[in-house]
């Protein structure tokens, strides 16, 4: 059988992996031309279609992945004026890889069925060089019988691939998991700050983390940047943690759970970010806080 066509919106530092995965594997691509865009030379070789607008490349799919900020990014694109739905075609499945608040992801899921179409939310997990080698983590949520057929697709850059239940599920998993790494990420930065305003030795300090309960994903992305301020390994802004934090109170308000932890780590996120530091990668917050202490 012939592999569907895929297009793919959001062409950034992890939908640029994902492209170039599913254009290696196989898949005929086509892509949204974006000004936010990575560079397309790469995929243009591999025989990858450019299209203008979203209508277009509408037509031209069978599948349409979604790799873009957040909810009001993915809302535009599925619902807005000359959105995807304007031109979905009957069947089109619509994978969206972007991290997004459930209850918009369940109106989102419900609109794509009115206009014929089929909806996996699938966001992932890892970084940009996963990405790029094809070893994402997916959490997915979706009808059963349309996970299992789009999983082939999924394969082409993923390496885990969990199935959470129906439409919403793996977004709300994906908030979950988010609180996890980036509220224990923003907890190493506070701490750091404070030692390091202690006069306590980086390598010291990030030994006994690593010797004793700090070890594990967080230090390994964090720790670089205490030691010889490299980000390379957590190249995930204070803005972008900022905005999962949101989501994540706001999921968590919805369904009445507590979220004493998750507002604390959100006020401190929100606060760096209104300094001027949005921009820069969540491991500098060592240094950000620093410069905020009193």
């Amino acid at each position: 059988m012939s592999k569907p066509r895929v297009g793919l919106i959001g062409v950034g530092m992890m939908g640029h992996g994902i492209a170039l995965n599913v254009a290696r594997k196989g898949w005929p691509l086509g892509y949204l031309d974006h000004p936010g865009n990575q560079p397309t030379a790469d995929l243009d070789a591999l025989g990858a279609t450019r299209h203008a607008d979203r209508a277009a490349l509408a037509r031209g799919s069978e599948v349409v992945i979604l790799c873009v900020t957040g909810t009001p990014e993915v809302e535009d694109v599925l619902l807005g004026e000359a959105g995807i739905l304007t031109a979905l075609r009957p069947g089109t499945v619509i994978v969206d890889c972007s991290t997004a608040v459930p209850s918009s992801t369940e109106r989102v899921a419900a609109a794509v069925a009115a206009a014929g179409g089929r909806f996996l939310d699938a966001p992932m997990t890892r970084t940009p060089r996963e990405a790029a080698e094809g070893r994402l983590n997916l959490l997915v949520g979706g009808d059963a019988a349309l996970f299992a057929e789009t999983l082939p697709l999924l394969r082409a850059f993923a390496e885990n691939i969990f199935h959470a239940g129906p439409a919403g599920s793996g977004h709300t998993l994906k908030l979950l998991h988010n609180f996890v790494s980036l509220g224990t990420a923003t907890l190493l930065g506070e701490a750091a700050a404070c030692a390091e305003r202690a006069g306590i030795a980086p390598a010291l300090f990030v030994d006994v983390l690593r010797q004793g309960g700090g070890a594990g994903a967080a230090l390994d992305r964090v720790g670089p940047y205490m030691l010889d301020r490299d980000t390379s390994a957590m190249r995930f802004t204070i803005a972008n943690a900022r905005k999962d934090l949101t989501y994540y109170v706001a999921m968590a308000q919805d369904l009445g759970a507590r979220r004493g932890v998750a507002s604390g780590v959100l006020a401190t996120l929100s606060g760096v970010a209104e300094a001027g530091h949005g921009a820069a990668h969540l491991p500098e917050i060592v240094v950000r806080l620093q410069e905020a202490g009193d």
